[in-house]
C-alpha cells in the first residue's frame, strides 16, 4: 500500500482482516495496525504481488517514480487515483510492470475494500482475481489504463456538478428564507427521474436554450443580490448561450 490516508487505510485494514499480508508506506501516515511499515516506496514494494497506490492525483506518477527501483516486472501496479486518463497512460509508459487502472465507484469510508471498482489495463483481470479473492467487489472494463477512470469522471460531470448546483441553489434560498420549500422541492424533482428524464433533459436544454439563459442570468443576479457568488448559475448560463449562438457543445 502506497498513501495510508482515510481511503488507503479502510482499504488496508481489510486486506489485512481478509488475510493478506500487507506492507506499506506513507511519508506523513505513522501507519496502520498490521500492515509493515516500510521506509520508502521502493522498499515497499520491492517483494510485492500488487502495490495499490493510494494517493493524490497529483502524486500518482511521483509515487510509480519514487517505487520503481524496487519493482520487478512481474509486479501488478494498481493505481486507485483520481487521474486523468492521460495520467494513467503515462503510468504504463513509466514502467514495465503491468499496471491497473482502478476507479473507486463510490467512497471509501465506510465500505473499504467493499467500494465497488471499476478497472482497465493490462493487469486488470490479475488484479480482479487477486482482489476478488480477498472480498473486493471489481468489475473489469475492457480497454488501456485510462478507459475505468474515464468513465468515473464522465459520471462526475453530472453528479458532482449536480450536487455543486444543489448547494449553491440551497446558498441562496437559505439567504432568501425559503431553504425548506427549495429543499423538499429538489427532493421531489429527484424522486420523478425515470428512463426518459435524460432526453427530456437534452432536448428541453436545447429547445429552449435562448429562454433558460436569460432565466439563468436573472438567477445569477438574484443570487449576487443574496450574497451568493453564482458559480454553477453562470456555468449553467454559459452553456445555453452556447446552445443559443449555435455551438452544439
Amino acid at each position: 500500500m502506497l498513501g495510508l490516508g482515510e481511503a488507503g487505510c479502510e482499504i488496508a485494514r481489510d486486506l489485512v482482516a481478509a488475510g493478506a499480508d500487507v506492507r506499506g508506506y506513507d511519508p506523513v501516515v505513522p501507519g496502520v495496525d498490521g500492515v509493515e511499515k516500510r521506509v520508502d516506496e521502493a522498499d515497499a514494494v520491492r517483494d510485492a504481488e500488487l502495490v495499490l497506490s493510494v494517493n493524490s492525483s497529483h502524486d500518482a506518477l511521483t509515487a510509480l517514480t519514487n517505487a520503481r527501483p524496487g519493482l520487478r516486472p512481474d509486479t501488478v501496479w494498481a493505481d486507485l487515483n483520481t487521474a486523468s486518463p492521460g495520467t494513467k497512460a503515462a503510468l504504463v509508459e513509466a514502467t514495465d510492470a503491468l499496471v491497473v487502472d482502478v476507479a473507486l465507484m463510490s467512497p471509501v469510508p465506510g465500505k473499504g475494500l467493499r467500494t465497488p471498482m471499476l478497472v482497465s489495463g493490462d493487469g486488470a483481470a490479475r488484479y480482479a482475481e487477486v482482489m476478488g479473492a480477498l472480498g473486493a467487489s471489481v468489475t473489469v472494463q475492457p480497454g488501456p489504463a485510462g478507459t475505468a477512470i474515464s468513465r468515473k469522471l464522465l459520471r462526475s460531470v453530472f453528479y458532482k456538478g449536480l450536487a455543486a448546483a444543489v448547494v449553491e441553489a440551497l446558498a441562496g434560498a437559505e439567504a432568501a428564507g425559503c431553504a425548506d420549500w427549495l429543499a423538499a422541492n429538489v427532493s421531489a424533482e429527484l424522486a420523478g427521474f425515470d428512463e426518459h428524464t435524460i432526453d427530456r433533459l437534452v432536448d428541453g436544454t436545447r429547445r429552449h436554450a435562448r429562454r433558460r439563459a436569460d432565466e439563468m442570468a436573472a438567477a445569477a443576479e438574484q443570487l449576487r443580490e443574496l450574497g451568493v457568488e453564482p458559480r454553477t448559475a453562470t456555468a449553467a448560463h454559459d452553456l445555453l448561450a452556447a446552445l443559443r449562438d449555435g455551438d452544439p457543445g
